[in-house]
C-alpha cells in the first residue's frame, strides 16, 4: 500500500485517530511526566530543582559537560504559568492527530526514534546559535533554559504533510487545509516568532533544526536523506562495476597478418621491400 492509500483517519471523515502503542506510551509518558512536576512545583512545595537539572542550557553543557540536559530537554514541558498548559496540550494534539499516520507507514519503534531524533536536531542547532551569536543579541532572543517537544511536532507536520501529499488536515482543529498549507503554516509560523522575538520554551532555533530533520528523514518516500544514500550507493556500485570491467579486460590482442592486408581495400605498397 502506497503512502497515499494510507488513511490518515482524522479530519474528514469523522473518524478520530486511533494511536498505536508506541505513540500512545509516548503520549501518556508526557503527560504523567507534566502532571508529576506540575504538582510538585506548584502544590508540593519542589521539585524546581530537578526541573532546572533535566532542562538544556547551552553553557551548562558546552562549558561543565552536562550532556544529559540535551538528552533529557525532550521529554519535560513548562510546568507553571500562563503558558504551561497550552504547552503540553499542543505538543499532545500535534502528536495525537499527525503522528498515528506515521506510525502504520513506518511501525512505531521508527516513529519515537524520529520524534526524539527531530528534538535533539532542533536543541543541537539552538545550542550553535546561541554560541555563535553575539551575547548582547544572545541575550534578547534566548532563555537560559530550553525544553519540550514542539520542535519534534513541527517536525511531524512537515513529515506528514510530505509524506501524504494532496490529504487535507484540520488546522487548528477547525480549518480544513492542505498538506501544502499546513507546511506553508507550520514554517511560517516559526517565522514569524523569530522575527517577533517571541521567546518560546524550546527556544526560538530548534524548531528550524527539528523541521529540517523532519524534511531529511521524514519527507516523502524515499526521503532525502534516505533518497542521497541510494544514489551514492548506485554510484559506488557502477564505480566498482567499471573497475572490475577494466581489470578483467584481456591482456592479448590480435595483430593483423599478410591475410588480412592482402584483402584489404589498400594492399601495402611493396615496391621498397628489395
Amino acid at each position: 500500500m502506497g503512502p497515499r492509500q494510507i488513511p490518515t483517519q482524522p479530519f474528514l471523515g469523522g473518524a478520530l485517530p486511533r494511536p498505536g502503542k508506541a505513540l500512545t506510551a509516548l503520549m501518556v509518558g508526557l503527560l504523567a511526566i507534566w502532571v508529576m512536576f506540575a504538582v510538585g512545583i506548584n502544590w508540593g512545595g519542589g521539585g524546581e530543582d530537578i526541573f532546572g537539572l533535566l532542562a538544556g542550557n547551552t553553557a551548562k553543557i558546552v562549558r561543565h559537560g552536562q550532556v544529559w540536559r540535551l538528552l533529557t530537554a525532550p521529554f519535560i514541558h513548562l510546568p507553571s504559568g500562563d503558558g504551561a498548559v497550552g504547552h503540553i496540550v499542543t505538543t499532545l494534539l500535534g502528536l495525537y492527530f499527525l503522528a498515528p499516520s506515521l506510525e502504520k507507514k513506518w511501525g512505531g519503534k521508527k516513529l519515537l526514534a524520529f520524534v526524539y531524533g527531530a528534538a535533539l536536531t532542533g536543541f543541537v542547532l539552538q545550542m550553535l546559535v546561541e554560541l555563535v551569536m553575539p551575547a548582547s543579541m544572545a541575550g534578547r532572543t534566548t532563555n537560559p533554559l530550553w525544553f519540550g517537544a514542539v520542535g519534534a511536532v513541527e517536525a511531524v507536520a512537515i513529515a506528514w504533510a510530505l509524506s501524504f501529499r494532496g490529504q487535507q488536515v484540520m488546522l487548528m482543529f477547525v480549518l480544513p487545509v492542505s498538506s501544502t498549507v499546513l507546511v506553508v503554516f507550520v514554517v511560517g509560523m516559526s517565522v514569524l516568532r523569530l522575527l517577533a522575538s517571541k521567546s518560546t520554551p524550546e527556544g526560538l532555533f530548534s524548531p528550524f533544526g527539528a523541521m529540517l530533520f523532519g524534511w531529511l528523514v521524514g519527507g516523502g518516500d524515499p526521503a532525502p536523506i534516505r533518497r542521497w544514500w541510494l544514489q551514492r550507493k548506485l554510484r559506488n556500485v557502477q564505480a566498482q562495476k567499471r573497475t572490475v570491467a577494466r581489470a578483467g579486460a584481456p591482456k592479448l590482442r590480435v595483430i593483423e597478418g599478410a591475410r588480412a592486408n592482402r584483402d584489404s581495400d589498400n594492399p601495402p605498397d611493396k615496391r621498397w621491400l628489395n
